[in-house]
């Protein structure tokens, strides 16, 4: 009787684990990062008080958090594909789990933005695991893995919100780091023991200046958007950082085009695949965050006003829960779908279904069952949308630039949010009703942002159309396959 052959084994001289493991711990390693992001929500009007601040130096707790995620994600992203993806996931971790402690410790502004900022450079976790599963999985699991992985982020934000809610009403507020900071570590236990690092790298040198060049233009950009309500859209300041962003990013653009090894490769970006997936990725990211912002403040509302329903964080959490949960569900739907049609029809069936819950949610938001419907018909379009994106990304770009392209996929959802968060902040806070001394946001304005979340989500579907059909994008792939080819071959000769 042949003996059985032998099972590959990883650098480390241990035998890979299963595919189901792998994809269960890199998303427990999504939901804990977006668990991160979620836990401070509840204690965000408190934290003056928490911290011996003002309202404004407050928010930079959550700022410094939006800016570190988006400087990390494309720079971590770039160093996975060149060091390892399993490396650069471990160090995301460590610091996650560093940043919790730190605020965990805190009690004072200064040492809790130096802990939420490292929290934010956690934030590649994501599409380093979608790259590591690419690389680790058979062709038939990675559809449904690469969904489950995009949907960690709702589940974990979702499951999340009650949870820090609970924590916050019954226990000191620094449990809820310490919280973040005992799963972090778990997270890292796993991928320690169960993940196998890649053999795929592109090696060479890191674009220093690419880096700086994005990270300036990248905070000029956010921080003008994030802060420009409170300081003003026509003030200096704001005006600066909009001219900043716009003038560093076409001297990034030409560095970017002329050095050999760029941080992002703007000839792979400008591919039509890569193009449009990543303009319905800041459209997605719009629609999506348009609803965390409308139904938390309906539900909690005073019903004075005829509108509001005058309910607790914590069943805010609880009716943004389910949404979590049917993201989760429709990752095995929508890597189905994409198998058989392919991804382009799931991202515009996504499309579709986001654009139909915001039109409902125009016309049911007077009871709970109405925003915890809405909630659960908006998840399941994201989730659709967020499982075709990397299936997009990754038939686009060879295997060893998939960190750096997922990672920027992932940076064009956060640019969605940070507008969509300016958006609906100008037009609640200008669309008001009074209440007693108090100037709070009208049923209209409510529906408005409704409006433009739709609009978002039917933006997506008409960029989404202009992405290549199977056949298209077959050729396209083969394009990328022959241009490495082209690279190895020209790195032959010149050694």
């Amino acid at each position: 009787m042949p003996e059985a052959p032998a099972r590959p084994v990883d650098a480390g001289g241990a035998a890979p684990p299963r595919s189901n493991v792998v994809v269960a711990v890199l998303a427990l390693a999504g939901i804990v990062v977006s668990l991160m992001q979620t836990l401070v929500i509840p204690i965000v009007p408190k934290l003056p008080g928490y911290l011996h601040a003002s309202a404004s130096n407050a928010a930079w707790a959550v700022t410094a958090t939006l800016l570190a995620a988006a400087v990390a994600t494309p720079v971590v992203g770039r160093l996975g594909d060149m060091l390892g993806k399993r490396r650069l996931l471990l160090v995301s971790l460590v610091l996650l789990v560093f940043g919790s402690v730190v605020c965990a410790l805190s009690d004072s502004l200064t040492p809790m933005i130096v802990g939420r900022t490292l929290q934010g450079l956690a934030a590649a976790v994501v599409p380093l695991g979608i790259s590591i599963m690419r690389d680790e999985l058979p062709p038939q699991r990675l559809a449904g893995a690469t969904a489950l992985m995009s949907a960690s982020l709702g589940v974990g934000g979702a499951l999340g919100l009650p949870a820090a809610a609970f924590i916050a009403d019954h226990f000191d507020w620094h449990v809820l780091f310490w919280t973040s900071a005992s799963l972090g570590v778990v997270a890292l236990a796993l991928v320690l023991r169960l993940i196998p690092e890649s053999r795929v790298r592109t090696g060479g040198r890191f674009d220093i200046v690419g880096a700086l060049g994005l990270s300036v233009v990248l905070v000029s950009l956010l921080l003008a958007i994030s802060k420009g309500a409170d300081w003003g859209w026509t003030d200096p300041l704001t005006m600066t950082l909009f001219a900043a962003a716009v003038v560093v990013l076409l001297v990034w653009g030409r560095w970017e085009l002329r050095t050999a090894r760029p941080l992002v490769d703007l000839r792979t970006t400008a591919r039509r695949q890569v193009l449009f997936t990543n303009l319905a990725s800041i459209a997605f990211g719009f629609s999506m965050f348009a609803m965390s912002l409308v139904l938390p403040q309906l539900l909690q509302l005073p019903t004075q006003t005829g509108y509001g329903l005058g309910r607790s964080m914590l069943t805010v959490g609880l009716v943004m829960a389910p949404q979590g949960l049917v993201m989760m569900a429709m990752a095995p739907v929508s890597a189905a779908i994409t198998r058989t049609k392919g991804p382009k029809i799931t991202l515009m069936i996504g499309a579709v279904i986001v654009a139909a819950g915001y039109a409902l949610n125009i016309v049911l938001m007077s009871d709970v069952w109405h925003l915890v419907l809405v909630s659960c018909i908006i998840g399941a379009g994201v989730g659709f949308a967020y499982g075709a994106m990397p299936a997009l990304i990754m038939g686009a770009v060879p295997a060893s630039e998939t960190a750096a392209a997922n990672s920027l996929n992932t940076l064009m959802r956060s640019i969605g949010t940070s507008v969509a968060s300016a958006a609906a902040g100008v037009i609640l806070a200008q669309m008001t009703i009074d209440l007693g001394s108090h100037a709070l946001p009208s049923e209209n304005a409510f529906k408005v942002v409704m409006a433009l979340g739709a609009g978002a989500a039917a933006l997506a579907f008409l960029l989404a159309s202009f992405l290549p059909g199977r056949r298209s994008a077959a050729a396209e792939k083969a394009a990328v396959g022959e241009e490495m080819g082209d690279a190895v071959e020209a790195a032959g000769a010149k050694a």
